[in-house]
């Protein structure tokens, strides 16, 4: 009998790639939902829709995301969005016996000071990074549910919070995009361009860790499946999140260097130091996804050749 999932944001970067994964599976009926089809800010369209559907697993990574610029100018757009969508995903699903959901976060839930790597016991030990507290208080609200709904009618509600993501359906906007699609953007266009230079923001200096989304799909597949037990004995009850990326980080240059060589620009590269680096270092500890079997397969340079690929077959989209 076929495993009835919906994929909560299946349009989005992260639940396409989950789509693309789960498709591959037999006995699984996915069950999608445009926003035009089904406004998951609406708790009364939402409660109908699970009434309706009989759904017996859901991948919850609908989310209202965006850069910094985004994040400073609409803030409660931000946390309001996100909390509706949670409350109403997560309470619906409990309201119609669904047993079993993954909730998938952001690395911005830890402290702006963390320590390196972070760790899952970071959460809650400090502020925020102020430009995206709004999204980060959404998303550890989404943890919380999640344990809340575990502990008290137990639910077996899972978290996974990716660092850095990149590949297919990215968003290559010119301004509210993240560095690696800007960077690609930047540097096909100067490669058409025929440019001599590039001029990246920053010294360079600063360290980052990025993951192919087809990875943290695997990941997010592999940790909903994982035994309950299993979860359990690597997790605590109020502190049951799992961290997901690949543990490797390299500089901003680094990667500037390695975007440069995929997309074929060859022309000077320089940094403007005058441009703010941000933190000197975002690492996530993935000791406890290690632990329960899971190692991302993607290297950067492959995940970077396979999203510029992608971005060059649907350029239609990002020519404004």
């Amino acid at each position: 009998m076929s495993k009835r999932i919906f994929v909560a944001g299946h349009n989005g970067m992260v639940g396409a790639a989950l789509v693309r994964q789960l498709s591959k599976q037999e006995n699984v009926d996915l069950v999608l939902r445009t926003r035009n089809e089904l406004d998951l800010t609406s708790q009364a369209a939402v409660l109908a829709f699970f009434a309706k559907e009989k759904i017996d697993e859901v991948y919850l990574a609908a989310a209202k995301v965006g850069g910094i610029i985004a994040n400073n100018t609409y803030p409660a757009d931000f946390i309001y969005e996100n909390l509706m969508i949670e409350c109403n995903i997560i309470h619906g699903a409990h309201s119609s016996g669904i047993n079993k959901l993954l909730f998938l976060g952001s690395s911005c839930i830890y402290p702006k000071l963390a320590q390196q790597p972070m760790s899952e016991q970071a959460l809650l030990t400090g502020p925020l990074e102020p430009t995206n507290e709004p999204y980060a208080i959404a998303k550890i609200a989404g943890i919380k549910l999640c344990e809340s709904y575990n502990r008290q009618f137990g639910r077996d509600y899972r978290s996974v919070m990716p660092t850095n993501l990149y590949g297919p359906n990215d968003n290559f906007h010119p301004e509210n995009s993240h560095v690696i699609p800007a960077l690609i953007r930047r540097f096909h266009e100067a490669k058409l361009k025929g440019q001599e230079e590039v001029v990246a923001w920053g010294s360079g200096k600063p360290m980052r860790e990025f993951l192919y989304v087809d990875d943290m799909a695997e990941a997010s597949i592999y940790v909903m499946n994982l035994d309950k037990a299993v979860y359990d004995e690597n997790t605590e009850p109020m502190m049951s999140h799992i961290n997901v990326g690949s543990g490797i980080d390299c500089t901003i240059r680094e990667l500037v260097e390695t975007v440069a060589k995929v997309i074929g620009f060859d022309g000077r590269v320089t940094f403007d130091a005058s441009k703010p680096d941000g933190a000197p270092r975002k690492l996530m500890c993935i000791n406890r996804i290690n632990k329960v079997g899971w190692h991302n397969k993607i290297t950067l340079e492959n995940g970077l050749n396979k999203t510029y690929s992608w971005f060059e077959n649907n350029q239609a989209k990002y020519r404004n």
